[in-house]
């Protein structure tokens, strides 16, 4: 069969999508990750964007991306998908994934291109780039989902002048049949990543990548992980209207069991937290990520180690949803009431603005209708968090005690080999973003039958079970299978490089149309761009015994082809004339070795279950390693627990001081109501004098 035919074997035997279930759902994708800002670069958005990108083309979508935006190409890119989305049709799911500098101003979201200006609050309008104005038309066009998740809630670089603004993100309520995700909570800044990726896209394509996770349930998930990874310093938060039923990838009906099952975590989910274990209760407070679950926790563990921590997030959830509110109704007796609660709060500035531009008084009057909001107003200790332009949950001012690791049916173990990822190369060429070594998804997991398939450039997706490792100096490809051999291949060069056709990287996201003539006009290359269009479709399949590779788990194995041996070696078949031949040498009958074909099959179920064992073991070790940290998080409590008393026992000597000033204060006032009593006795319009 020789090499050609063993490489594109483990591109189209392998892929998956080969059945003939019946197609409906596409799925198309744009992804954004700005590092090099004028203001202070960042290290990980265009990392954590080539990350998402892939995860996103393994599970079947069409993938747009480019890194480090200005302004002009940002809007264009926004404007290609809007494009891209209306002509896709209604059967079709958008993702969107912005990572970089996000702002707020006056209850919008805007994200910020690298070469943004921003001296002061009125600049952020004209420099960055309104998040609504592309999210409302993306819900007008009545897709079967759209996903826009922004990765953007960092401490702002801009030093501005006059008033300041609100940190990380507004709370938002997504439209029907969207979702919306952000990185860190509204109101709330994320720390700065570490390595040479963040916790939130890990952790987002570690759950993409977990097959079966509805979408409620797989952001749940990615909030605990990244709460788990940062040690309590990053909250996400996400808020969905999504109706239709929607996974990224599907399980085989031969997938292992998890160590809880599906019904074990529902019951454990349903428990109210007041009957959990205050480590349990924490967790699970995160993950239901309500204001009621927060302050149900703080009701019953008031003094546990967690409390400060749920306390700060309270505040920042109050005070986002009186905002909220406040801003949606868009008036002087609103914006009044606001400033009445929070007179010092984050978002007391862009009350200010909003009742200038009212023409009103800047600070509430005397007397005015306050307005009855849906949360009642914060006690007095919410204040020292929310009090403050920005609210980071890592800042040493607040000293919170790190947060137990989550239990088991709440988040299993996380993958060691997205936790050991190696940083990407930098892209070779202007705009594109990197390309992370590609990991397959286990052999039990697969994309969806029932979503189009993606252009055919998308190696990622027919390699899905395969390990795919870039050579940018040498252009070529690694392709690992699961059975552990492996061959390097060189890709062939695919029309629409870098244009409109958006097909530019080896493996990676082409650019967006707009974007991919700006690099061409940038490099200097003459000639407008070529129209964008669909990539030369495989020629005819030839025939050949099926013992090259096997199929995926869990679908029947699909027709053997090779390469005709006059094709130059590669990847991707090109369109060309040639006849259909038979892989048989000339001369010899066309007959299947049926004992040849069962050993061969008996061969790969073999190597299937081996790989379903590794994992097994993989799992197993991984549950061990988690009970060990918890064990010793147990001891950490305990050896903390007389501390704890040592803080907690002043606290209960100054309420009960406070307590017994109350008393003191009362009986004081009832004894001068006797006295005032008994002077007046006896007078005219008073009782008469007891006897």
């Amino acid at each position: 069969m020789g090499r050609v035919a063993a490489c594109l074997v483990a591109l189209l035997a392998l892929g998956p999508g080969t059945g003939a279930a019946q197609r409906s759902e596409k799925r198309i994708a744009l992804v954004i990750g700005n590092a090099g800002y004028r203001a202070g670069a960042l290290a990980t958005p265009a990392n954590d964007a080539g990350l998402v990108a892939q995860t996103l083309q393994a599970a079947g979508f069409d993938v747009v991306g480019a890194r480090d935006l200005d302004q002009d190409t940002l809007r264009h890119a926004l404007r290609d998908f809007l494009d891209q989305a209306q002509a896709a049709g209604p059967d079709t799911v958008a993702f969107v994934y912005l990572s970089g500098y996000g702002l707020q101003l006056e209850g919008e979201n805007y994200f910020v291109p690298v070469d943004a200006r921003i001296a002061r609050d009125t600049d952020v309008a004209i420099e960055a780039v309104r998040i609504s104005d592309y999210v409302r038309p993306l819900a007008a066009l009545k897709l079967e989902a759209g996903i826009v998740v922004l990765d953007a809630a960092r401490a702002s670089p801009f030093s501005l002048s006059g008033a300041p603004l609100a940190g990380g993100l507004a709370l938002v309520e997504p439209e029907p049949g969207m979702l919306i995700a952000f990185g860190a909570a509204p109101g709330t800044v994320a720390p700065d990543g570490q390595g040479p990726y963040g916790p939130y896209a890990l952790a987002l394509a570690e759950m993409m990548r977990d097959g079966g996770l509805p979408l409620g349930e797989l952001f749940d998930r990615v909030r605990l992980r990244v709460n788990e990874v940062t040690r309590g310093a990053q909250v996400p938060w996400h808020a969905a209207k999504v109706q239709a039923p929607f996974v990224f990838f599907e399980r085989t009906p031969d997938a292992p069991q998890p160590a809880v099952s599906p019904e074990q975590q529902r019951a454990a989910r349903a428990r109210p937290i007041r009957d959990l274990g205050a480590g349990d209760a924490y967790a699970a407070a995160i993950d239901r990520d309500t204001l009621q679950g927060y302050l149900e926790f703080l009701d019953s563990h008031p003094d546990d180690l967690m409390a400060p921590r749920i306390r700060a997030i309270v505040a920042a959830r109050r005070e986002a949803v009186t905002w909220r509110r406040t801003r949606l109704e868009d008036t002087a007796a609103l914006y009044w009431s606001y400033l009445r609660r929070y007179p010092e709060g984050p978002h007391a500035a862009d009350a200010r603005r909003r009742l200038a531009l009212l023409s009103a008084a800047i600070e509430p009057p005397p007397s005015f209708p306050v307005f009855v909001y849906d949360v009642p107003p914060p006690p007095p200790e919410e204040l020292g968090y929310v009090d403050r332009p920005v609210l980071d949950f890592d800042d040493p001012d607040f000293a919170f005690a790190p947060p137990p690791p989550p239990p088991a049916f709440l988040l299993p173990p996380p993958p060691p080999d997205l936790e050991l990822l190696p940083a990407p190369p930098a892209p070779d060429a202007l705009f594109l973003l990197p390309t992370p070594q590609y990991l397959p998804v286990p052999v039990w997991v697969r994309p969806p039958a029932t979503i189009v398939p993606p252009p055919a450039g998308n190696v990622i997706f027919h390699n899905v079970h395969n390990r795919v490792t870039v050579d940018s100096q040498r252009h070529t490809l690694a392709i690992t299978r699961p059975d552990g051999t492996s061959a390097t291949v060189s890709p062939p060069a695919v029309p629409g490089a870098g244009t409109a056709g958006g097909h530019g990287a080896i493996i990676g996201p082409g650019l967006p149309p707009s974007v991919g003539r700006k690099a061409l006009a940038t490099e200097g290359q003459p000639g407008p761009a070529p129209p964008p269009g669909p990539l030369p479709l495989p020629p005819p399949p030839i025939r050949l015994p099926p013992h090259a590779l096997p199929p995926p788990a869990g679908q029947s194995p699909p027709p053997q082809v090779i390469r005709p041996q006059t094709a130059q070696p590669g990847l991707l078949p090109q369109q060309r004339d040639a006849p259909e031949q038979r892989a048989e040498p000339p001369g010899q009958p066309q007959q299947v070795d049926q004992q040849r074909l069962k050993q061969l099959e008996l061969e790969r179920q073999t190597q299937v279950e081996q790989e379903r064992q590794r994992q097994l073991e993989q799992q197993r070790q991984l549950q061990i390693e988690q009970e060990r940290r918890a064990r010793e998080e147990q001891q950490r409590q305990q050896q903390l627990e007389p501390q704890r008393q040592q803080q907690i026992l002043p606290q209960h000597q100054q309420e009960l001081q406070r307590r017994q000033q109350i008393q003191q204060h009362e009986l004081q006032r009832q004894q001068q109501m006797q006295e005032q009593q008994r002077l007046q006795c006896g007078a005219p319009g008073h009782p008469p004098c007891p006897r």
